[in-house]
């Protein structure tokens, strides 16, 4: 029999933000992203801390990929309101697409 490997039912999402601030010396990341489990459920993925550093990061889990893209989207609007902005995003596993050059 013949294995035939099929699309997982959902698309990855990845969002990687920063906030700068010259005058401050602030340079500062925050990547949000959603990733099924082992266990038919998903996690929200949040890693954070200043460029050139390695970050923090932590799993919070959920029963459904909406509740996850519902908490991916409240964590995106805190921080958006905060001043970050959007630099980079991957969507159903591709490789993240980011601005001016940079890498995470």
């Amino acid at each position: 029999m013949e294995h035939v490997l099929e699309p997982p039912p959902y698309k990855l999402q990845m969002l990687v933000l920063e906030r700068r601030d010259q005058a401050r010396n602030m340079a500062r990341f925050y990547v949000l992203a959603v990733e099924p489990t082992l266990f038919d459920e998903f996690a929200l993925v949040r890693e954070w801390g200043r460029w050139g550093n390695v970050g923090r990061r932590r799993l919070d889990l959920y029963g459904d990929l909406d509740q996850a893209a519902e908490a991916l989207e409240a964590w995106l609007l805190r921080k958006t309101k905060r001043g970050y902005r959007i630099v980079g995003t991957a969507i159903g596993g591709n490789e993240p697409e980011l601005g001016q050059g940079r890498a995470f």
